[in-house]
């Protein structure tokens, strides 16, 4: 990975509310996912999503439209909510999917699972 693109995953995690180490971890992760560090180069150079990556048949893309889905169960969570704060959502949606690599069941039911209920059939 480019150092300029390290430290702009450095800043951007310190953005999202992670402190130094945290951040440092991040980036860490990221460089030694070469599929991931692609997709995050990407979006460095271009401000738009590759979506070449997946996991569990989900690219970044989905991951960033899942969170947002997500924002009527953090209503009353307003710190956790990623919805108004672009660069917490781009972090968070890269973080998601290197913990995605590691437990690729477990984060494909949740996407599958926790989803909005404003559509009809959901229950």
């Amino acid at each position: 990975m480019k150092s300029e693109i390290r430290e702009w995953a450095v800043k951007l995690a310190q953005c999202a509310g992670q402190s130094v180490e945290q951040a440092k971890e991040f980036a860490g992760g990221i460089e030694n996912s070469p599929e991931l560090c692609e997709e995050l180069e990407h979006y460095y150079e271009h401000q738009s999503l590759l979506c070449k990556y997946q996991v569990a048949g989900f690219t970044i893309a989905d991951v960033l439209v899942w969170q947002v889905d997500h924002f009527k169960a953090f209503l009353d969570r307003p710190d956790e909510m990623n919805r108004y704060d672009q660069d917490r959502l781009l972090w968070s949606a890269f973080y998601t999917m290197l913990r995605m690599q590691e437990h690729p069941e477990e984060y494909q039911r949740k996407m599958r699972e926790e989803t909005g209920t404003d559509y009809a059939g959901k229950y």
